[in-house]
């Protein structure tokens, strides 16, 4: 039996036999790599999204807060024994340090009122360090319009 291959049988015969490939090069790989959890594709899902690392700021611990109240009685400005719980008096307390010191009274801990306080960063607020210039620093001039 002779067959004779013209385009109208070869293209099927091509996309199976590219399919066939196809499906074992799958298979190969998948015998490869070790089976996962079930619940692993799961755990990615953006539904479940909570399973990710949290965003954002913690709430300070009550010593934090104790010494925060400690620093505005310093300040004269909160008027308590300082019991780590951030309360209405610890607030607005909060809120006239911070207007007396030129911030937005918030009432909020904030980087810049830590810093005011004697509790945060010194270089809380300030932008990164820039690498200095001019003659004797080693560094070339800034020749970029501006």
């Amino acid at each position: 039996m002779i067959v004779t291959f013209t385009r109208r049988n070869l293209a099927p015969l091509l996309t199976l036999a590219l399919f066939v490939a196809a499906c074992a090069s799958v298979s190969a790989r998948a015998a490869q790599q070790p089976a996962s959890h079930p619940s692993a594709a799961h755990k990615s899902s953006k539904k479940h999204a909570h399973h990710a690392r949290e965003r954002g700021q913690t709430a300070p611990t009550p010593d934090r807060i104790e010494e925060i109240q400690a620093a505005l009685a310093r300040e004269n400005d909160y008027a308590g024994d300082p019991n780590g719980k951030w309360d209405v008096a610890t607030i607005e307390a909060m809120k006239k340090f911070q207007s007396a010191n030129g911030l937005s009274p918030t009432g909020k801990i904030d980087a810049l009122t830590l810093q005011k306080l004697g509790l945060g960063s010194e270089v809380a607020g300030k932008g990164a360090p820039m690498p200095p210039t001019g003659p004797g620093s080693g560094a070339a001039p800034d020749t970029q319009l501006r």
